[in-house]
């Protein structure tokens, strides 16, 4: 039997209680690979995922009706940083991560993001490789870590600060900042 071909869309308001489903999910099966909590989020009503629906830019990856992996995309909404924009919310379900829908829809936020930004930024937990190789198989450079970026239950993890240059600057290369490690206090608040 084979897989259902794999659809990308918009999710809208009205996929709340499928996007609620895979959010808890992500955060139950990797809670150190987001900011937020299982127990923060776990109790809001259905109404608040529907407001981030119709607020933020998130794609669904559907394989037949099921919903089998999100991403999210934002502009940087301060007026001298609104010229980059965030991949955020990226996760496949286990069962479907074989698929290539990942790379599905990493490939469909960059060319979203390349009508809003000039470049396209995202962190990911350090000690994730497969994400890591992804990322930087479809041209995102690491450029820093950030040390001790979140705390939960007790241990430290430390994010790794990725950006994708959508632009090609006067020479003809992507412009990328080089490598560095990067402090809390080099973090703008």
């Amino acid at each position: 039997m084979s897989a259902a071909p794999i659809d990308l869309r918009r999710l809208a308001p009205e996929d709340a209680a499928a996007y609620r489903e895979i959010r808890l999910e992500a955060l139950a099966d990797s809670p150190h690979a987001f900011s937020s909590t299982l127990e923060s989020e776990q109790d809001q009503p259905i109404d608040r995922f529907a407001m981030r629906l119709a607020e933020n830019f998130v794609l669904g990856a559907f394989s037949g009706p099921h919903l089998a992996g999100v991403a999210g995309f934002y502009v940087q909404p301060r007026p001298k940083h609104r010229h980059k924009g965030m991949l955020w919310g990226m996760y496949v379900r286990s069962d479907r991560r074989t698929a290539g829908i990942s790379r599905k829809l990493v490939e469909a936020i960059i060319a979203h993001a390349r009508q809003h930004v000039e470049l396209l930024q995202l962190f990911v937990i350090a000690d994730n490789m497969p994400a890591r190789g992804l990322y930087a198989s479809l041209g995102f450079v690491e450029y820093g870590i950030e040390r001790h970026a979140t705390k939960y239950h007790g241990q430290y993890h430390d994010d790794v600060l990725m950006a994708l240059p959508l632009m090609v600057d006067s020479g003809g290369e992507a412009a990328c900042a080089p490598t560095k490690e990067v402090s809390a206090k080099e973090v703008p608040a």
